[in-house]
């Protein structure tokens, strides 16, 4: 069976195990608009993607049972958080002789079916791919654009489906799953030191973009951050292989018409130039690493256009450049990425899915720039031991920006178990000594009378991180618009 043919082509059955989760809900929303048959499985709790699916009449089981997989099925897509041993759904599948691949893999060959650029790196990918997208669609490209998050701007999905040429996505470096993926452009973000699990070094994770770095065909394009020395490093080592790729930079210090010229942020907007686009682009995002993303997503429109306009040369005509500054303007955000929450009591509540010490600080500095009034208090959960451990020092020393900071448990990860070592609290003693307002709540919802004597009108609350302390924000947001009704 050829996987790339089958996935994409109309009246093809897949059906899907784990069919809630974010991917694989956005693949089954492109593989539905391809006009195939999908159906799935997943647990009873109720996602965001529960809806989605429903609109789009996918059928789903909320079960796991052998008897789901009948003989009309030509092929099953899994999640990676399902396992042969423990799915009946996927042994029954392979014990029938059903074509299986996992969600990866599945997204690597539909891929192939298009004109396709992966959105890359350790930082501002998902970003990146939404921005990309609403530019994109400002440009009027026939593109199908797969975010690693939900997006305002695609009516609350993950996906956007403007047409059946050209497919750009978020790729995940976790376990080399990108390397499924067919790539005629890459946009490289970020490059340094994550996921310690599986990538103990730092040279383990370089080398990991590297080999997909070449799966770029000659005449492709990577398009590069050139303030970030792990993608600048990545970029000039497939230079270096003379493998015939394109560079193109973008960035504070990258040479050619995606350098930055300026930003300066006010009255809650970011406000920027580049070298190659005359005239001020303006966002409703805060954040320096917000331009850069915002800078990324341009140069990936701008290769598209110019692809798309080849033969007339034409492409940037005055109604398409208004087309994309506008569309900038217009970008909203998307799910957990300084996402606003709500406002109650004069108190403004956000939520941010930053795990990483880089992304903190930058998440923090872009917030303190855009609400300077504000004070800033923050709840911070890390995700997995190997992280926190690995970067302790770093983490410590990421909440320069904040007012106060209240740090939890660890949210562990499925895939590791805990070794005795670091824990939460061990990150506060660390970040107590370099910051002057630290609190611990080991649980989220225990900092409830904390936060009900810390809050004052005027504040920014923001929950961060890859935990669950989101819910603390939540609750929160109910408790002040409760005394206030």
């Amino acid at each position: 069976m050829n996987k790339t043919i089958a996935i994409a082509m109309p009246g093809t059955r897949v059906y899907m195990v784990g069919i809630k989760g974010t991917g694989m809900c956005a693949l089954a929303e492109l593989l539905v608009n391809s006009g195939v048959q999908v159906s799935g499985s997943d647990r009873e709790e109720v996602f965001y993607t529960d809806e989605i699916l429903k609109a789009l009449n996918v059928s789903y089981y909320e079960s796991f049972e052998e008897g789901h997989i009948g003989a009309g099925i030509d092929l099953v897509i899994y999640s990676a958080a399902y396992s042969f041993e423990t799915n009946p759904e996927m042994a029954e599948a392979r014990r029938r002789g059903i074509p299986i691949l996992r969600y990866t893999d599945a997204l690597g060959a539909y891929s192939a079916a298009f004109d396709s650029s992966g959105i890359a790196g350790v930082h501002g990918k998902t970003t990146t791919a939404a921005m990309a997208g609403t530019l994109i669609r400002g440009a009027g490209l026939p593109a199908r654009i797969l975010a690693g998050s939900a997006v305002s701007g695609f009516g609350g999905r993950s996906t956007l489906s403007l047409g059946n040429k050209y497919f750009v996505a978020e790729t995940c470096e976790y376990r080399r799953h990108f390397l499924s993926f067919h790539p005629r452009r890459i946009v490289l973000t970020s490059v340094e030191s994550d996921h310690q699990d599986y990538f103990p070094t730092y040279s383990s994770i370089r080398d990991a973009f590297l080999e997909y770095g070449r799966l770029l065909p000659s005449g492709g394009e990577l398009i590069y951050c050139a303030d970030d020395p792990g993608a600048a490093e990545i970029a000039g080592a497939l230079d270096r292989e003379g493998r015939g790729i394109r560079l193109i930079p973008y960035g504070f210090s990258a040479a050619g018409p995606f350098r930055i010229l300026s930003f300066k942020t006010a009255g809650e907007r970011t406000s920027m130039d580049f070298e190659g686009f005359p005239g001020e682009f303006r966002l409703r995002v805060p954040g320096r690493h917000s331009v850069l993303d915002a800078a990324a997503a341009l140069a990936l429109t701008d290769s598209l256009v110019k692809n798309e306009y080849a033969d007339t040369g034409h492409g940037w005509d005055e109604k398409r450049r208004e087309g994309v500054r506008q569309a900038l303007e217009d970008f909203r955000g998307s799910r957990r990425r300084s996402e606003i929450v709500g406002e109650a009591g004069g108190i403004l509540f956000m939520d941010d899915y930053a795990h990483h010490p880089t992304a903190i600080r930058t998440t923090l500095e872009g917030l303190k720039d855009f609400y300077p009034g504000r004070r800033l208090i923050v709840s911070f959960m890390s995700h997995t031991y190997t992280r926190t451990a690995a970067l302790l020092e770093d983490f410590a020393s990421s909440f320069e920006k904040a007012d106060a900071v209240i740090l939890h448990r660890i949210y562990a990860s499925a895939r590791e178990a805990y070794n005795g070592g670091v824990t939460g609290f061990t990150l506060f003693e660390k970040t107590k000594a370099r910051h002057n307002r630290v609190y611990y709540a080991e649980e989220p919802e225990t900092a409830l009378g904390l936060l009900k004597d810390l809050l004052r009108p005027g504040d920014l609350f923001l929950t961060m991180g890859a935990g669950d302390n989101w819910k603390l924000g939540k609750l929160l947001l109910s408790r002040y618009e409760g005394a206030l009704s």
